[in-house]
């Protein structure tokens, strides 16, 4: 069968990548690291990328962790953190005298892979960035270890600095030497909150308390006599209410138990440490095959071995399942590098927790008694009631009378609960932070309103740029001539469009433009 192509189209016009390299590896936690380091043994050239240190204004959007203004003024001298980062994991100089191409401060912003809807490219691609330019890297083999983000619920007060995530507090602690907070009370009781108790002690920082909603603790019974041991406090039985603040931001946090009984902790940061969601943003933008699974962390990618859907992909550590040790993850990125590579690997055995259930419960006891007046997505100002109400953007004016008729309850008896509309119809999860701290919550939100299990909510849509790049970084793009050179027949807006046997013929002006 003969394949006809349209001219103006871009097929075969696509340029070549600024470079191609054999492996890149994109993410420099242990799994990526491990990865890297594995392909660099046997004799490949790897490219490994990290977007640490990340630029302090997207760390005030709390990009790509929830940083919660918790930053001091050091994330301002580039230096100053990337020796900070050096300094902090050995592993980065092991893997440079490997021969290993370490590119920090560098953002994969998109991932782009020849497949149904997209054929016209020279070769798979990834596009990258830093503070100064944008361009196209070509790979023939890609390993993502881009780990995993924070969950955060909303509460009374959580809008406001000094609130922040589990997985940000490591990262300005451990990574940046850059946290401001003195005192830290911990949202959570599991291996995640506990560990990231243990390590401010461990630096030097306060633990008020770690707060779980159950009657309980959650970690196991080494990591409980080890908080036992360092003095650190469980309150079970509380939840957050609110957190009063200042100028500055968090004072003091309000808990209460299932009675309504309150208790006061004085604190200047709370950490949220209710889970982790593997970071697929790349893999769902580019159309990778994925699947809800609460016993792997979130929604993941279907893998055979460590390899995606999409070809010479693969995936290792917190981005596979965000219940990853440091020493799995690490195994995990030896263990993709070398299926990459066509050698013998070990598969995926992944932990069996089951996420999805914890947050459930948290999520319920902070929305029983919520106002409705509740920030839900800070970017967009969109309230609890605005979503149960699926009230239209404040900017537009007051609903009009159809959109008045609908809320909620009355668009799930129409069909499944899909975030992506109610995205559409509200703007939560629109904003800046690129729904960093509100897509988990909206999702329970539609699951608790439709009386269904987390998993059911489909996956609301990732679009590149997955990182929200500068205008000027990403325009700074060198288009191919074969590809403007038809650009003008396709957006002649009056007409809308020209048919296609009427391009470039007397027709087109006639049938589009009546001869003007």
């Amino acid at each position: 069968m003969t394949r006809i192509t349209d001219p103006s189209a871009i097929d075969g016009k696509f340029p070549l990548p600024a470079e191609t390299i054999d492996v890149l590896v994109i993410g420099a936690g242990p799994a990526g690291i491990a990865a890297a380091m594995e392909a660099a043994r046997r004799g490949r050239a790897v490219v490994l990328i990290d977007e640490n240190p990340v630029d302090p204004g997207l760390m005030g959007l709390d990009v790509p962790l929830y940083f919660g203004a918790r930053m001091t003024a050091a994330v301002r001298n580039p230096g100053r953190i990337l020796e900070q980062i050096v300094e902090s994991n050995p592993d980065i100089e092991s893997a440079i005298n490997l021969g290993v191409d370490l590119r920090l401060g560098v953002t994969a912003w998109g991932l782009f892979v020849n497949g149904p809807s997209l054929r016209s490219l020279p070769t798979s691609l990834v596009g990258l960035a830093d503070s100064d330019r944008s361009w196209m890297c070509g790979f023939k083999k890609l390993i993502l270890a881009t780990g995993a983000r924070d969950i955060a619920f909303a509460f009374t007060g959580w809008d406001q600095p000094g609130v922040t995530g589990a997985r940000a507090l490591e990262c300005l602690v451990e990574r940046y030497g850059a946290f401001s907070g003195e005192r830290i009370a911990i949202v959570g009781s599991g291996e995640l909150a506990a560990r990231t108790a243990l390590m401010a002690i461990g630096r030097g920082l306060q633990v008020a308390a770690l707060i779980e909603v159950r009657e309980a603790a959650e970690c196991g019974s080494e990591t409980l006599a080890e908080l036992n041991s360092a003095g650190i406090q469980i309150l079970t039985g509380h939840v957050p209410r609110a957190a009063i603040g200042g100028a500055e931001g968090v004072k003091h946090l309000v808990l209460s138990n299932a009675h309504g009984a309150e208790v006061g902790l004085d604190c200047d940061t709370v950490c949220m440490a209710l889970g982790l969601a593997p970071a697929i943003e790349l893999l769902s933008a580019a159309g990778a095959a994925l699947v809800p699974d609460s016993h792997r962390g979130g929604h993941v990618p279907i893998l055979a071995g460590w390899e995606t859907s999409l070809k010479d992909v693969y995936v290792a550590g917190n981005c596979a399942a965000s219940f990853t040790s440091t020493a799995s993850a690490a195994d995990q990125g030896v263990q993709a590098a070398r299926q990459a590579l066509g050698e013998a690997y070990v598969s995926p055995r992944f932990p069996r927790a089951d996420a999805w259930a914890y947050q459930s419960a948290w999520f319920e006891a902070l929305t029983r008694h919520a106002d409705l007046s509740l920030r839900v997505c800070q970017c967009e100002e969109v309230t609890r009631g605005d979503i149960l109400a699926v009230r239209p953007p404040k900017y537009v004016g007051g609903p009009i009378q159809r959109s008045s008729l609908h809320d909620l309850t009355s668009l799930i008896k129409d069909g499944p609960v899909d975030q992506d509309q109610i995205k559409r119809l509200t703007r939560a999860c629109m904003g800046v932070c690129q729904a960093r701290r509100c897509r988990e919550q909206v999702a329970f939100t539609l699951a608790q309103a439709a009386g269904v299990e987390p998993a059911q909510v489909p996956l609301a849509g990732y679009r590149a740029p997955v990182r929200p790049i500068p205008l000027a970084v990403l325009a700074d793009w060198q288009e191919n001539p074969a590809m403007s050179a038809e650009w003008e027949p396709w957006f002649r807006i009056r007409g809308q469009w020209a048919a296609y046997e009427d391009i470039g013929t007397d027709r087109e002006f006639t049938t589009v433009f009546g001869g003007g």
